[in-house]
């Protein structure tokens, strides 16, 4: 498989799981399962319902931005999906330190994309 296919995988697997995040935060946001992985509390997830749902939602359209850039195809548009799930998982580090794994679930897979494309 070259680099290149290799990155594409990694890219269609950054928009699936923000499909699922998209799922916890707009759709499930409140349920018992999805505050353990956000690590809030049943007063927290009432209070932040609104946000988490247009949170989710930004998930989705980065999804989407992905998955759109590999069928057209457009790599400026998959680099740029990439490119931003990396400045939010970057932002989520240094701003919730209770939340720095999730961070890096959400950072590493496109430090990993943007080493295959520089792959040569």
């Amino acid at each position: 498989m070259s680099a290149l296919r290799a990155a594409d995988v990694v890219a269609a697997l950054v928009a699936a799981l923000h499909v699922y995040v998209f799922a916890l935060e707009s759709l499930l946001w409140g349920r018992p399962r999805t505050s353990k992985v956000f690590k809030v509390s049943p007063e927290e997830a009432t209070a932040s319902k609104l946000f988490a749902f247009n949170q989710g939602f930004y998930n989705l359209f980065l999804s989407i931005a992905a998955v759109a850039g590999l069928v057209l195809p457009s790599r400026p548009l998959v680099d740029y999906a990439m490119v931003s799930v990396l400045g939010a998982g970057l932002v989520l580090f240094a701003s919730a330190p209770r939340l720095r794994r999730l961070a890096v679930v959400q950072a590493l897979p496109p430090v990993v994309y943007l080493a295959l494309r520089s792959w040569r």
